[in-house]
C-alpha cells in the first residue's frame, strides 16, 4: 500500500487532504517558508478531522536549522504540547554548524515526544553527507525521513532517493517529497521503491473581502493580502489515484 501525506496549513486543507484519498497530513503554519510549528487552536481543531493521521513540524522559525537553547526549550514545549492535543507524530530536524545531525537536539525533541510518532524533516536535504545522516537518524530512532533527495525537487532527486531506499532496508521509511504532483508521483515511487510520499497540492484561493485597502502589504510588499494557498481536493484525489 502506498501512503500519501499532505502539507496543510488549515482546517480546510485538513478536510480537503482527506476527502482526496490522504492518510496522513504535516500540519504546518507559514508554508511560504517551509512550515513553522502550528498554533496549539490549529491542531486541536485539525485533530478533529476523522480519518486522518495527524502529524505537526516542529520548527520555531524559519531559515536554518541550527538552533540555540531558547529554540530546543521551544521545541521541547511544543512537542509536549503536540502530545497533549493528541497528535499522532512530529516532524523534526536540527543540524550542526558543521551540517550533520544534531544529535543532541534530537535526542532532547525524541524524548519530549515520549513515543509519538517520528519524522525528520528536510533539513536532511541540507546536511553534508546522506548516507551518514541516515545512519545516525536509524541509531536515534526516527521513523521516517523525508527528503527531496537533496535535490531541487524530489524527481530530480531521485537518483539519491533510491540509494537511500537501498540503504535504508526497510530499517526508516524514505519519504520523498518537494513538487510532487499527479503527474511525476508514479514515477517518483517506481523509481525509487519508496512506499511514502509527500505533496503540497496546493492551490490559490481568493479572499471573500469585499472592501480592499490596496497600497497596504502585512508583510513581503509584493505578496498578495487577498489571496492564499490552501490544498485542492481535486489534485489529492490526482495523485492517489496515480499511486493506487
Amino acid at each position: 500500500m502506498k501512503i500519501l501525506e499532505i502539507c496543510a496549513g488549515s482546517v480546510e486543507s485538513a478536510i480537503a487532504a482527506r476527502d482526496g484519498g490522504a492518510q496522513r497530513i504535516e500540519l504546518c503554519a507559514a508554508l511560504e517558508v517551509g512550515g513553522v510549528t502550528p498554533s496549539a487552536g490549529l491542531i486541536a481543531e485539525a485533530r478533529k478531522v476523522e480519518g486522518l493521521i495527524l502529524n505537526a513540524i516542529i520548527r520555531p522559525r524559519g531559515g536554518d536549522f541550527l538552533y540555540n537553547g531558547y529554540e530546543v526549550a521551544c521545541m521541547e514545549e511544543d512537542i509536549r504540547t503536540c502530545k497533549r492535543l493528541g497528535a499522532d507524530g512530529v516532524v523534526i530536524g536540527a543540524l550542526t554548524t558543521e551540517g550533520d545531525i544534531d544529535s543532541a537536539t534530537c535526542k532532547r525533541l525524541i524524548a519530549a515526544a515520549d513515543g509519538m510518532s517520528i519524522t525528520f524533516h528536510r533539513a536532511f536535504d541540507m546536511c553534508r553527507n546522506p548516507q551518514k545522516a541516515l545512519e545516525e537518524l536509524i541509531a536515534l530512532g526516527c521513523h521516517r525521513v523525508l527528503t527531496s533527495g537533496q535535490a531541487a525537487t524530489a524527481e530530480a532527486g531521485i537518483p539519491l532517493l533510491k540509494e537511500l531506499v537501498e540503504q535504508a532496508d526497510g530499517r526508516i521509511i524514505i519519504m520523498p517529497g518537494c513538487g510532487v504532483n499527479s503527474s511525476n508521483a508514479a514515477k517518483i515511487l517506481q523509481a525509487t521503491g519508496a512506499n511514502e510520499i509527500h505533496a503540497s497540492a496546493r492551490k490559490s484561493v481568493g479572499s471573500g473581502m469585499i472592501f480592499r485597502h490596496s497600497g497596504v502589504s502585512m508583510g513581503n510588499p509584493d505578496s498578495d493580502e487577498y489571496a492564499r494557498k490552501e490544498t485542492d481536493v481535486n489534485e489529492v484525489r490526482a495523485i492517489t489515484n496515480s499511486i493506487q
